[in-house]
């Protein structure tokens, strides 16, 4: 940031005249809960005491980079003096045995949701039907068919207002060809795991016929699947790929026509954790929130993913201290050190992550992000870490690979088998995923700007100094209504959209 005649850096903030936040005993910093005389924004970071040069600075406890100048008691504390303290290699600590958390009870929540059961045992939280391109070129073909479905569900609602499949919508995307190797397999991967996904009761693959990533061996390759719920159509194979779309279309419709939601428990379901266009109050108040909301539903017997590898540098000790083996504890150490080593190998440092926004919200290095982003997993342990495109294996808490990249990190969450995700924002977005996906707020302030954005604010947590147990339970509440089949924002707004990583050659 630009120190030119701001005479914001100059100011000393009066502690005891500010609402302000201590996160942790041990840090040098509080959190601004208000702007401050002088015009430091709310979410910004205040000296708690005098800092020399090169001093590590704490906040949640952990150091979130290193001072460049002196800082005086009651001074703002930004980038224009702290730093980044990351290396390139990570250090891995000794690991301890430790032991899953208790988890605070909520009598009176419902003790099932209401789903779709699969002949494979999975559940949905919606039954739709889905057309999933296997290349970029019939993504428009992809499109019409979904408008085709589209309208023939609206003729069924008509005749029949009790049927229970949601829409149908086309999973569009530029690649599947002028792929190799690595990257080809990726994306192949990635559209099977969707192909999978409990909250499609129909599936219709759609290929061209000479691209890279063809049906016959995305077909081959796929996991055992239900013929009956996953179609398949060569577009150049038949004189009119519409018509024989359309055909396919109405057999799922049918077949999906049928089901039914029923009460199932909650090992059934997994949650998938997100975070974008943070700000420096997602780490007090959205982000815990979601970390009670996922003990709690581990502690039912559920699951949840959390992704965005690189906003985990800087928390990557507290993260391996929480591993449930030395097993998941080297995985888990080998994905965050292939990250940075992708980093390195392009020539771009490891901790250039935090975004203007970010940085405008308080956020002040990369350290000072993921420790904040990282409390959407609470304090559960990690049970699995599962490479982009893989599928959830064990139950309770599961690292999946994948960058921060909004998008790119939910189509990866839906993919591992998240039926719904809960996405917390302090500076917000309509962003949606392939699954419902829940925006939670970091200040009440956000969440009355963008009502038609935010399903739940968590700001009234702000200068509670913890938990509110009665939030919790509301947010808890919300979900199940939106795995229940209430619609989140994004869905009601019609905002879904898959984005796949690509890191390969284009042909």
């Amino acid at each position: 940031m630009s120190t030119t005649a701001d005479p914001r850096l100059n100011e000393i903030v009066s502690l005891d005249q500010v609402d302000h936040c201590l996160i942790h005993d041990d840090d040098q910093v509080v959190v601004l809960l208000q702007d401050s005389p002088g015009g430091i924004p709310a979410g910004h970071k205040i000296a708690r005491s005098d800092i020399r040069p090169g001093q590590p600075i704490r906040k949640y406890g952990e150091p979130i980079g290193v001072a460049t100048r002196p800082i005086r008691s009651g001074q703002w504390v930004h980038t224009h003096n702290l730093i980044s303290g990351l290396s390139e290699r990570l250090d891995v600590p000794d690991l301890q045995t430790v032991h899953a958390p208790e988890i605070r009870s909520f009598p009176g929540l419902p003790q099932t949701f209401n789903g779709f059961v699969r002949n494979n045992g999975q559940v949905g939280v919606r039954n739709e039907i889905w057309v999933i391109p296997t290349v970029g070129c019939v993504n428009q073909t992809a499109n019409l068919l979904a408008e085709y479905g589209r309208s023939c569900l609206n003729h069924i609602r008509q005749e029949s207002p009790d049927s229970q499949i949601d829409t149908v919508t086309a999973w569009t995307h530029p690649w599947g060809c002028s792929q190799l190797g690595d990257d080809l397999n990726q994306t192949r991967q990635l559209l099977q795991s969707l192909t999978l996904h409990p909250n499609a009761g129909g599936v219709l693959v759609l290929g061209l016929g000479c691209e890279n990533n063809q049906l016959d061996e995305f077909r081959d390759t796929l996991p055992p699947y239900d013929p009956q719920r996953v179609r398949f159509l060569q577009a150049q194979d038949v004189s009119d790929e519409l018509a024989a779309g359309r055909d396919l279309i109405d057999q799922l419709i049918r077949t999906a026509s049928e089901d039914r939601r029923e009460a199932c428990s909650f090992e059934h379901l997994t949650i998938g954790l997100k975070c974008g266009g943070s700000d420096g109050f997602s780490g007090l108040t959205a982000n815990p929130l979601l970390g009670r909301v996922s003990e709690w539903l581990i502690s039912q017997g559920g699951s949840a993913l959390l992704t965005e590898v690189p906003e985990m540098f800087g928390a990557d000790q507290v993260l391996l201290a929480r591993t449930a083996d030395h097993e998941v504890a080297k995985a888990l150490a080998g994905l965050l050190q292939s990250y940075r080593d992708e980093y390195t190998r392009h020539g771009q440092p490891v901790d250039k992550n935090p975004s203007p926004g970010n940085q405008a919200g308080g956020l002040s290095t990369l350290e000072d992000k993921s420790l904040g982003c990282t409390q959407k997993a609470g304090r559960s342990l990690i049970t699995d870490v599962l490479p982009y495109a893989g599928r959830r294996r064990r139950q309770g808490l599961s690292v999946v690979a994948g960058p921060g990249n909004d998008a790119i990190a939910c189509t990866a969450l839906a993919a591992a088998g998240a039926q719904i995700i809960l996405f917390t924002t302090g500076r917000g977005t309509p962003l949606g995923g392939p699954v419902p996906t829940m925006k939670i707020a970091s200040t009440d302030q956000l969440a009355q700007l963008k009502p038609h954005w935010i399903d739940f604010s968590a700001g009234s947590i702000l200068g509670r100094n913890g938990a509110d147990p009665e939030m919790d339970a509301a947010m808890i509440r919300q979900m199940i209504d939106v795995t229940n089949g209430r619609k989140a924002k994004n869905e009601q707004n019609g905002y879904r959209e898959i984005s796949l990583l690509k890191q390969g050659v284009i042909l």
